[in-house]
């Protein structure tokens, strides 16, 4: 629990920092994949090894993980149909059974209704899920940190000297 609190606050102080939006949005994106597909899955290893490879937010991926977990559940009626439709599908039979026969792929489950229609489903919503993230991320900047930054208590923080130690700890720690 300890850790999901750690990773909350950091992204709150990722999302009222000057960070670029990109790793936040893709951070997010890519806790929707977690938070939709199985937990001890192929999937789950090649994201966390794609957030690690590249420059993308940690912390935004396992927040948003946590919080895509929760609709993952009540949606699993509906990825079973989805995943059902696609491995039912008599054009697709040799693919698959051709993946079911290679050395790593059957560790992703894909044969399973529900982890295929939630992978399915998470691909398609990756893109929208990155666009409203993004614009939330930015929208979010521009009014909340915004109006916080124009109250008297904020100024009044600025004004002591433990917040100008704090500046500089924070300029040479980089």
């Amino acid at each position: 629990m300890t850790l999901l609190l750690k990773q909350i606050f950091a992204f709150i102080k990722l999302l009222n920092s000057d960070t670029e939006t990109h790793p936040l949005a893709l951070g997010i994106v890519l806790g929707m994949f977690l938070g939709f597909t199985p937990v001890f899955s192929l999937q789950t290893v090649f994201v966390i090894f794609i957030l690690f490879l590249f420059r993308i937010q940690i912390g935004a991926a396992l927040v948003s993980a946590f919080f895509f977990a929760i609709p993952a559940y009540l949606l699993d009626p509906a990825f079973h149909q989805l995943g059902s439709f696609i491995l039912e599908r008599e054009s697709l039979r040799p693919l698959f059974t051709t993946l079911y026969h290679m050395p790593l792929v059957p560790l992703t489950r894909f044969n399973n209704s529900v982890v295929m229609g939630s992978a399915i489903a998470a691909l398609l919503l990756a893109a929208p899920v990155f666009v409203v993230s993004k614009k939330l991320i930015i929208a979010y900047r521009a009014t909340v940190v915004a109006r916080f930054k124009n109250t008297k208590l904020w100024k009044a923080v600025q004004a002591t000297s433990f917040y100008q130690w704090y500046v500089k700890f924070e300029e040479y720690r980089g």
